[in-house]
């Protein structure tokens, strides 16, 4: 499970921040932790859990990092860990912080949280204050009592920001294309269910350009094998043929190479590759779609080869 790249860290604190909802408090064991900027994630790993992705709700300059942890009644056992398992004091590794959802320059954003999909946007939603840009945050929820950092926005609101909170149990309703509408020259940051995230990709008329969005999980599509092709490993000489019914990832793996990988639905970065030479066909949904552009990486774990041979840095 733990990889030599990985960070020893401490609880410091753990916080009940809404029903359902804890803030963990993390500090450095022996070294500082990196520095981290509005949008990067975390893979916490546990003993006995799985290795799971959260963002970074904190300060960016910190020397500590902080977590939020919903507990999921599906869990299949990393939110579990958190709540029923993990205490102050207690050691835990981490992986260095990565970030795919870069908050961009911009004059005004809109930001658009469901749940828990609002710790990604909490340091944005800083960040876009201190610069001096105009800005708005929805958050949407289904009562108050299980939003976290309710506290934190009031205050944000106070010194003259735009929050508005929606809880489902008000009989409060969200007009996501009347949103939009309202904000035409803002960048969309968005985090939350898919339901959510599918309803802002029809409202906002250019997704690509003005539509920033992190996903919970990976939304069901069906698979599409693709065609047959081959990749090259630079480091350890390999040569493999990836099958359409095969990943990378899996081709990767059978033949002995070391790949971390976590989630393996191209929703959390970890199996994040480096290209060498070729074309990728990307499904992953991290990737921006000027990050897709540029043609220097892929997300093993989902994406193709667009021609007959890929070379990867592994």
């Amino acid at each position: 499970m733990f990889s030599t790249d990985d960070l020893a860290a401490r609880v410091r604190s753990m916080t009940r921040e809404a029903d359902g909802v804890l803030s963990v408090e993390l500090e450095g064991r022996g070294q500082p932790l990196p520095e981290w900027t509005p949008g990067a994630h975390i893979d916490l790993v546990l003993p006995g859990a799985p290795v799971r992705q959260y963002s970074l709700c904190g300060e960016p300059g910190s020397p500590r990092y902080r977590i939020a942890v919903l507990r999921e009644p599906d869990s299949r056992g990393g939110s579990r860990a958190v709540h029923e398992r993990l205490r102050p004091g207690d050691e835990v590794r981490l992986r260095a912080p990565k970030n795919h959802f870069e908050l961009e320059p911009a004059g005004a954003y809109l930001f658009i949280a469901g749940g828990i999909g609002i710790t990604p946007l909490l340091p944005m939603v800083r960040r876009a204050a201190a610069e001096g840009a105009r800005w708005r945050l929805l958050y949407l929820g289904a009562t108050r009592e299980r939003m976290a950092f309710l506290d934190e926005l009031a205050a944000l609101a106070a010194s003259g920001g735009d929050v508005q909170v929606v809880a489902r149990d008000e009989n409060a309703r969200a007009d996501l294309p009347a949103e939009v509408a309202a904000h035409p020259d803002a960048l969309v940051y968005a985090c939350g269910p898919e339901r959510m995230l599918s309803a802002l990709r029809e409202a906002v008329a250019d997704p690509d350009d003005r539509l920033r969005v992190e996903y919970f999980r990976a939304p069901e599509l069906a698979y599409e094998p693709g065609g047959p092709f081959r990749i090259r490993l630079e480091r350890t000489g390999l040569e493999l043929d990836v099958s359409p019914e095969e990943s990378i990832l899996e081709v990767m793996r059978g033949a002995g190479v070391d790949v971390l990988s976590d989630c393996e639905e191209g929703i959390c970065g970890s199996c994040e590759t480096r290209i060498l030479e070729g074309e990728a066909e990307h499904r992953d949904l991290v990737l921006t779609a000027q990050e897709r552009q540029r043609g220097d990486c892929l997300m093993v774990c989902v994406s193709r080869a667009a021609c007959p041979v890929l070379v990867l840095d592994a």
